[in-house]
């Protein structure tokens, strides 16, 4: 069985790592870390210390380091825009694409979006429940580099990222007769994937995507819901280019 992970953004390389905080709280009351117990430990960045636990406490858990490895991103570097959804919609749609190796999230909300995230303290804390939602996932998932989750954007500024991006960008359409999969080209170093809301992209926002640079693409021949298309995506990227 795989050790459990828990995440440190301070963490660094030392022969004795102390876990504080709410992941030590995590670890010892949820998890009921013992002493013994091996548990690894990542910054978020790729660095992942493996330790065996010497103490236990509800605010503190000290270990010795056992091994550090540095483990390389994901390549390519998958990006997921995702418009918001009602009913935590959009939460799934982050914690599964990050189970299924996301590397970054763009919040969109688009013109059939219900959800609006108009001023800037609703923005903010809609996208740190996004981060929250995606680091547990990275967590169960085992991963080392935590995925980033962007400020939300409206359309135009969508077509300024897509204008901008340094690689492929698909944009999931049921009316498109290519299929993602033939698509994705093998030395992509980074991908982005365009996930619309639950009545989907309008012909208008599709236009202004493909015009800067964006390629409409077909998931598979069933309409996925705008919560699972990008695991879908995230799925077949990473088993045909990792």
């Amino acid at each position: 069985m795989s050790r459990p992970v828990y995440v440190d953004p301070e963490l660094s390389e030392a022969a004795e790592v102390v876990l504080t905080g709410g992941e030590a709280h995590h670890a010892a009351t949820v998890r009921r870390t013992q002493i013994g117990d091996e548990i690894d430990i990542v910054n978020g960045s790729g660095l992942r210390i493996t330790i065996e636990v010497e103490q236990v406490s509800k605010t503190e858990v000290v270990g010795r380091a056992l091994k550090a490895v540095h483990d390389d991103p994901s390549s390519p570097h998958l990006v997921i825009v995702q418009a918001l959804a009602k009913g935590g919609r959009d939460e799934q749609a982050v914690e599964t694409c990050t189970e299924f190796g996301a590397d970054a999230f763009i919040p969109w909300m688009s013109q059939r979006t219900i959800v609006r995230w108009n001023d800037r303290k609703r923005a903010e804390k809609g996208r740190a429940k996004l981060a929250d939602t995606a680091w547990a996932a990275a967590k169960q998932a085992r991963r080392s580099w935590l995925p980033t989750v962007e400020s939300v954007v409206t359309t135009r500024q969508l077509v300024e990222h897509v204008r901008n991006f340094p690689g492929p960008v698909y944009v999931c359409h049921e009316e498109s007769n290519v299929p993602l999969v033939d698509r994705l080209p093998a030395a992509a170093k980074q991908i982005m994937v365009i996930i619309g809301p639950e009545g989907g992209i309008t012909a208008a926002e599709v236009e202004k995507l493909t015009d800067a640079g964006a390629e409409q693409v077909l998931l598979g021949k069933h309409v996925l819901r705008s919560a699972t298309a990008g695991a879908w995506a995230s799925a077949v990227i990473r088993a045909k280019l990792s």
